[in-house]
């Protein structure tokens, strides 16, 4: 089986964290699948690069942008080649476009338009693993692009899709998807597995676990995603299209601080719902104005300064409900 395997920038921060990376993937191929490994810039290099070109300019070319943002993700690529290499694995660098991802001519923000993974099947076919530059592609003019925060995710889905894939992995420094974000949610709970309407209801509304647009894409090919942690054996979480008794009622609550919005997102989730948690939170002091309604999800509008708060006394009230 083929795998794609995804590495978040903090899974290759330094060397040791890249060497543990590219064990991950030599494990895999050890079980006999074929791997390809798409990898983010290491660290906060992209953020370093970008304030770079602030000091030069404080709004940059976009093209020239793009063309030095995409660096850092080829940086990462050709180390961890040369890591694999160097543990025994024969394996092989590629660009976004060298890989055969093609966008439109939106820089900082461009959308896949085109994938023709060529290359990554010769080299699959050879025995190579390749290593593949994420976040990155080419545009119709021959421009070099970036796809936006996340961009990685969603070369890895787009690749998992356009190579059939069995599964695409991503690998970053949390151990699951969760009910809310555990660092301000004490309650919240890792979900073993979440069907893919609801983690793409979750990353529109604000979670920063996986890019909308992976999941949007592993949902249309129904590619398997797991999220899985890189720095110890956990199960992490399966996104998958999961059969109705099988879909939990409630899967997760969410805050966006740019729409100063709370969310909640489950199977179970209704439009009435809105009022209740509307009352619940005025009730704790917390002013509320409603946000979106519609079945599956519902959002509110707090005060920024109390986004934490209100994502807690939504989660906590309905996991005791779960209960």
């Amino acid at each position: 089986m083929t795998i794609v395997q995804k590495f978040g920038g903090s899974s290759l921060a330094d060397l040791e964290k890249l060497r543990r990376a590219a064990s991950i993937v030599l494990e895999a191929r050890r079980r006999g699948h074929s791997v390809v490994a798409v990898v983010s810039a290491a660290g906060d290099s992209t953020d370093e690069l970008l304030d770079m070109a602030r000091q030069i300019a404080p709004k940059p070319n976009q093209r020239e942008l793009d063309a030095l943002l995409s660096t850092g993700e080829q940086r990462s690529a050709a180390l961890m080649a040369m890591m694999l290499e160097s543990l025994g694995a024969p394996a092989r660098s590629y660009t976004g476009w060298q890989a055969g991802v093609c966008t439109d001519g939106e820089h900082g923000a461009a959308r896949l338009r085109l994938l023709v993974p060529e290359r990554l099947h010769s080299a699959l076919d050879a025995g190579v693993i390749p290593v593949v530059a994420g976040f990155q592609g080419l545009s119709p003019r021959g421009d070099i692009t970036t796809l936006g925060r996340g961009g990685s995710d969603t070369t890895a889905a787009a690749l998992a899709a356009g190579l059939g894939a069995g599964r695409c992995e991503i690998y970053t420094d949390v151990d699951g998807i969760y009910t809310a974000d555990p660092r301000l949610v004490p309650r919240a709970r890792r979900l073993p597995e979440i069907d893919f309407r609801d983690m793409l209801a979750l990353a529109r509304a604000g979670s920063q676990v996986l890019h909308p647009e992976s999941v949007r894409l592993a949902m249309v090919n129904q590619v398997e995603l797991w999220l899985l942690p890189a720095f110890r054996a956990a199960p992490g979480t399966k996104v998958a299209a999961l059969p109705a008794e099988r879909r939990p009622d409630f899967a997760g609550v969410t805050r966006d601080r740019e729409q100063s919005t709370v969310t909640l997102v489950g199977k179970a989730v209704s439009p009435e719902a809105q009022p209740l948690l509307r009352y619940l939170l005025e009730r704790s002091g917390v002013p509320a104005l409603p946000g979106g309604a519609e079945a599956g999800c519902v959002s509110l509008k707090v005060a920024h300064a109390q986004l934490e708060e209100a994502l807690v006394l939504i989660h906590d009230a309905v996991m005791e409900t779960q209960e």
